[in-house]
């Protein structure tokens, strides 16, 4: 078993109208989860632009857990309250601790392939921060401020494929999140690329001399070699040959 320590900040969502409320404010379909289960989910705006993701865990029938990234904590809280109107639950920040597991069954599902998640449970960490990036990195996993932002469409990171539920009801952001799944596809999408050196975050990326995309993270390997992640269009093949651009200056 492997263990790493994540940051995290959490929002209990409580009362009669818990699971309701979230149901119609998330993405993902989380009446469906039983006590104990847990599903990715994105909160978003009307015009699908992210707001916050978010691990959705059911602690009981009237009880639900986010859990969110590092500064997003109180964005979610504020969000949620303001737009609960007569909902009868209550909605605050609570204090965990969280771990990443692999290769055990200790936990629930999380937003990490291959991955689970356990709260409070005093597990020593055997991985450090660099190699769960490296890891993160090498398994395509959308981080905020590097990966998501409000500029970002859940379908380029790939989280319509693990985020989002095209069988439940309404939640904002539905409309355009379905008319792109239903009817269209992304502009761009996020790829794992192999470089010859680490790039500066947003460095672009050139093929056959013509911008095509850019880098978001990027992490060196024990061999040397650089693994990053980055936005590119989709009409690029994924064994094209790509440049890092120098900037200007």
């Amino acid at each position: 078993m492997e263990v790493a320590a994540r940051e995290r900040e959490f929002v209990s969502v409580a009362g009669p109208d818990a699971a309701d409320y979230l149901q119609r404010m998330v993405s993902n379909d989380v009446e469906a989860l039983a006590a104990g289960e847990a599903c990715p989910a994105l909160l978003l705006t009307a015009k699908a632009r992210l707001i916050a993701p978010l691990v959705v865990l059911r602690r009981g029938d009237d009880d639900f857990l986010l859990l969110t990234e590092p500064d997003l904590g109180e964005v979610v809280r504020a969000h949620l309250t303001r737009m609960r109107l007569r909902a009868q639950c209550e909605i605050e920040v609570e204090e965990h601790e969280s771990a990443l597991v692999f290769g055990a069954s200790t936990g629930f599902l999380t937003d990490w392939p291959g991955g689970r998640e356990a709260l409070d449970a005093g597990l020593r960490a055997t991985l450090s921060g660099d190699e769960l990036e490296l890891r993160r990195i090498e398994s395509a996993v959308p981080r905020w401020e590097r990966e998501l932002d409000d500029r970002i469409l859940p379908a380029e990171a790939g989280l319509d494929r693990t985020h989002v539920s095209f069988s439940k009801g309404c939640y904002p952001g539905q409309e355009p999140i379905a008319r792109l799944h239903f009817r269209g596809h992304p502009n761009r999408g996020l790829r794992v690329v192999e470089l010859d050196e680490l790039p500066e975050y947003d460095a672009p990326l050139l093929h056959e001399g013509r911008e095509v995309g850019r880098v978001t993270s990027a992490a060196r390997r024990a061999d040397g070699s650089v693994v990053a992640l980055a936005y590119v269009r989709t009409e690029v093949p994924d064994d094209a040959p790509l440049a890092v651009a120098a900037r200007t200056g």
